[in-house]
């Protein structure tokens, strides 16, 4: 499934000021759930249980979060920049300030797989990873990101 198709206005979210983990994984549920119509605990325990399994921080200041959610009506991808990087557990060990989150219905698993190697391969470019942190508001962040992704 491609990026462009699931990116959506409401989901991008530029400069938050969160200083941990598992503030970042509440804050994604809460904006996640309103637009997939689901309880935002469901989204925060599907979201949090994937990370007990292994980080989801891939380096270069990014994670992707991702679960899969049998409550979900269709796939949801929120993105997410923070004003000061956070530690993720991330597996190069630096913090992150980028967040890619995709929450995934049982329905569309198989195609999830592509959407997050579609992200992690945005994340290999520190000049795009740059323009996306340079990004001040929501505004400027989704057209970074639509402009990333034509």
């Amino acid at each position: 499934m491609p990026l462009k198709s699931i990116l959506k206005a409401e989901l991008v979210i530029a400069k938050q000021d969160i200083i941990s983990k598992k503030r970042v994984l509440e804050s994604i549920a809460e904006v996640a759930s309103n637009r997939l119509h689901c309880d935002n605990e469901a989204v925060y325990e599907a979201l949090l249980g994937r990370e007990k399994l292994g980080s989801t921080g891939i380096g270069n200041g990014i994670a992707i979060p991702h679960c899969r959610l049998e409550s979900a009506n269709h796939t949801a991808l929120v993105v997410m920049s923070l004003q000061s990087a956070i530690n993720f557990d991330s597996v190069d060990k630096k913090n992150v300030d980028l967040i890619f989150a995709l929450i995934v219905p049982p329905s569309e698993c198989d195609n999830h797989l592509s959407t997050l190697s579609e992200i992690a391969e945005l994340a290999q470019s520190t000049k795009t990873l740059n323009k996306l942190r340079a990004a001040e508001t929501n505004q400027a962040l989704l057209a970074e990101l639509e402009s990333l992704l034509n």
